[in-house]
């Protein structure tokens, strides 16, 4: 990641110029490498499951979050392009946080609050416009293998302020690319995907808690020994 990161970052300069569909797709491709060298290197492989549940149409994703395989991923996967919401010092970091800056991401500064999610709706109204789909990980942080931290509900609130589906994503990459570890283990890693949750006639935390209870019960689903055995010192590896 870190070869590629150097070689590949000054090289979307050269992309900024391109149309955004273009440069989206030039700058993606060191997704596409990492992607690729965890397989092949760590051997992390994946399946998923329910593309089928994908809508052509604008959408909010809203995804469980346990390491950075997830977001290299996800740009991989969808076939629309992402706008990631994240932490706006993300952007100084030398070489990563200049290729964000390309692709019309939304950065934020959460210690403004109400602030920050006005700027959210604002953005993000203009991105699902475009035919872009807007992705939040609801827990805010990486969560660790078995456990799951707060649902916040910015996620909701900005689909019913947008008036487009939620699509909840449960997958399990903790267990092969461990959050705050560096050494990565070889495994399968599930992403499933549900139906599109619409907003009519929820308030945002009603649509949040059926965020919740479809991710959190998925995951018990595609990590039945996770959820079986509570001791992370004794979890099974992934298969």
């Amino acid at each position: 990641m870190l070869v590629a990161t150097l070689v590949w970052a000054p090289m979307c300069f050269l992309f900024a110029p391109l149309p955004y569909h273009r440069r989206y797709y030039w700058t993606s491709r060191w997704n596409v490498l990492v992607i690729w060298a965890a397989r092949t290197i760590c051997g992390i492989r994946y399946q998923v499951k329910g593309m089928e549940n994908l809508p052509d149409a604008p959408a909010v994703v809203l995804s469980k979050h346990q390491s950075a395989w997830e977001t290299i991923f996800y740009i991989v996967l969808m076939p629309r392009p992402l706008v990631y919401v994240f932490k706006k010092a993300l952007t100084y970091i030398p070489f990563f946080g200049w290729g964000i800056a390309l692709l019309r991401m939304i950065p934020i500064d959460r210690s403004k609050g109400r602030d920050a999610m006005k700027q959210v709706v604002e953005i993000g109204r203009k991105r699902l416009a475009d035919g872009q789909w807007i992705i939040m990980f609801p827990e805010g942080t990486r969560s660790l293998v078995g456990s799951q931290e707060k649902y916040k509900v910015g996620g909701p609130r900005l689909a019913i302020e947008t008036n487009v589906p939620v699509i909840p994503v449960a997958m399990n990459s903790g267990e092969c690319w461990p959050k705050n570890t560096f050494i990565k283990k070889p495994g399968l890693i599930t992403v499933s995907i549900g139906k599109p949750i619409y907003p009519e006639g929820k308030s945002a935390l009603q649509l949040l808690q059926q965020v919740e209870n479809w991710i959190e019960s998925e995951m018990r689903v595609i990590s039945p020994a996770v959820y079986a055995n509570p001791d992370p010192l004794k979890r099974p590896p992934a298969s």
